[in-house]
């Protein structure tokens, strides 16, 4: 994944019989990956954004409910251009993974009440705090498509 420049989403492999169900990524390398949290959201519409790692990868899987996740590969980490435009990709429980190459912020907004999703990391918690950087959740606005209502 370290050859990655640009964010990808991975198909999930689906397998079925009498005993249920199995859902796998074999195509995916978990060996940079130091550790996961999940973000749950209970209201329709809730932003948690933008927070972007020059060194930092993720990888995001939804879990319950539906999200849209958006990201921007950033061009200037002190004062980005405010008119890149976000890849976003829609997600839910039946979806793949998207993987988020360092160099990018993110954001996610949950369409539906209930909703859980999962990020992995590729550094420790401590290392990463030596490569956060944020912007406001508005600093970008892919938000305002899928819930109007909180901007009125």
């Amino acid at each position: 994944m370290n050859n990655i420049s640009e964010p990808v989403y991975f198909e999930k492999g689906f397998a079925e019989d009498h005993r249920g169900s199995l859902e796998f990524y074999n195509d995916l390398k978990l060996d940079n990956f130091k550790r996961f949290y999940i973000v749950n959201n209970p209201k329709k519409g809730t932003v948690r954004a933008w927070h972007g790692h020059k060194i930092e990868a993720k990888l995001v899987k939804v879990l319950k409910g539906e999200f849209v996740v958006c990201t921007i590969k950033i061009d200037n980490w002190e004062s980005p251009n405010k008119g890149i435009e976000s890849t976003k990709f829609t997600l839910n429980e039946n979806s793949g993974i998207v993987f988020i190459p360092p160099g990018y912020a993110n954001g996610a907004i949950n369409l539906v009440n209930e909703s859980s999703i999962m990020y992995f990391s590729s550094l420790t918690l401590e290392d990463s705090k030596n490569d956060d950087y944020r912007f406001d959740s508005q600093y970008w606005n892919p938000w305002i498509d899928y819930s109007p209502e909180i901007y009125e």
